[in-house]
């Protein structure tokens, strides 16, 4: 079985997120794609982050409809911060049968040497990457990027620039988000108040 892995704070979990992770389950040879919520990404801060409990409820009430797609709390359980060498690594041993791939956007791609032991992911697993929006030079580069060889498998995916700090900070301003999310989701960061402070 091929698991994409598809990891985010998912802070809070959006259709752009919903839309992607469908994309590669339809369009990809992976069978299923399993959001990864991260508990503590290390290069964003923490005190800006729902408890946990919250963010894997938001993403399991997202995904409950697309069989293919499931959530992931296996991050939980390692220690912080989390870094995604060692979530392969504990996974790999957990399911030695299945094959797991990474889900990322072009952006991701482009800052994947400053990951730990990026080496030995890329050594040991393939990168299916998503586009954003980006300027010429940044392709440039992102082409420079490409002697990762035959692991790296470029999607053409729809291209979606909704992110979940725009959502956060208008929920603050009063706005309606409500489109920009699955409508279960909605409903319970309406009902719990969140992102209102």
């Amino acid at each position: 079985m091929k698991i994409g892995l598809y990891f985010g704070t998912f802070n809070p979990i959006h259709i752009g997120h919903l839309i992607i992770a469908n994309h590669m389950a339809e369009y990809s040879d992976l069978d299923q794609i399993w959001m990864v919520v991260t508990p503590h990404n290390p290069f964003k801060k923490k005190n800006t982050l729902l408890e946990d409990s919250h963010r894997l409820e938001m993403v399991h009430l997202a995904t409950e409809d697309f069989p293919k797609i499931k959530p992931s709390d296996i991050e939980f359980k390692l220690a912080q911060p989390n870094y995604t060498i060692n979530t392969l690594v504990h996974l790999q041993e957990k399911h030695p049968t299945y094959e797991f791939s990474l889900i990322m956007g072009e952006d991701n791609l482009r800052s994947l040497h400053r990951w730990k032991n990026y080496e030995a992911i890329i050594a040991h697993h393939e990168i299916y990457v998503y586009p954003r929006i980006s300027n010429d030079e940044e392709n440039l580069e992102l082409k420079d990027s490409q002697h990762f060889g035959t692991k790296i498998h470029m999607i053409d995916a729809p291209v979606v620039e909704i992110s979940s700090t725009f959502i956060r900070d208008n929920i603050k301003k009063g706005k309606n988000v409500q489109p920009l999310l699955p409508t279960e989701v909605w409903k319970y960061i309406d009902h719990n108040n969140f992102y209102k402070k």
